[in-house]
């Protein structure tokens, strides 16, 4: 076995996004309830944890307050933070539940697929109409 510990949160392994929903997940709340907690909306925290946006100031202070975590170890990974990301505990359940949504996604992007080809062809219809007139 190695000596060497790895930074599970440290810059190199992590970014912002990466901790807020590690944190999020460790104070056991969903991204609605931080949202709500927040006064954001769940689409402003989504974009946070995806990296897309970083919070004001005033929001960073209150979420780590709310997730009882440094504002150094969000933007960081250093500071008092998590130390490593905590077990999976994932039912059977869980996965029967996972494969029924990726199901449905599939289906959704099939009938988003087959919608696109019909505006497309009418598209073309009433661009072809428009020209020979």
């Amino acid at each position: 076995m190695s000596d060497e510990t790895t930074d599970w949160f440290g810059p190199e392994a992590a970014t912002f996004g990466d901790r807020v929903a590690a944190a999020r997940e460790a104070a056991d709340m969903t991204q609605a309830q931080l949202a709500r907690r927040l006064g954001v909306k769940k689409t402003t925290l989504m974009g946070w944890e995806q990296d897309l946006s970083e919070p004001r100031a005033n929001k960073l202070s209150m979420v780590s307050g709310l997730l009882n975590v440094s504002m150094s170890w969000l933007l960081t990974g250093e500071g008092e933070g998590l130390s490593e990301p905590g077990e999976l505990d994932v039912e059977v359940g869980d996965f029967a539940g996972v494969l029924q949504e990726l199901r449905a996604l599939r289906n959704e992007m099939r009938s988003n697929a087959e919608r696109a080809a019909r505006l497309e062809k009418k598209h073309r219809t009433l661009i072809q109409g428009a020209t020979s007139a």
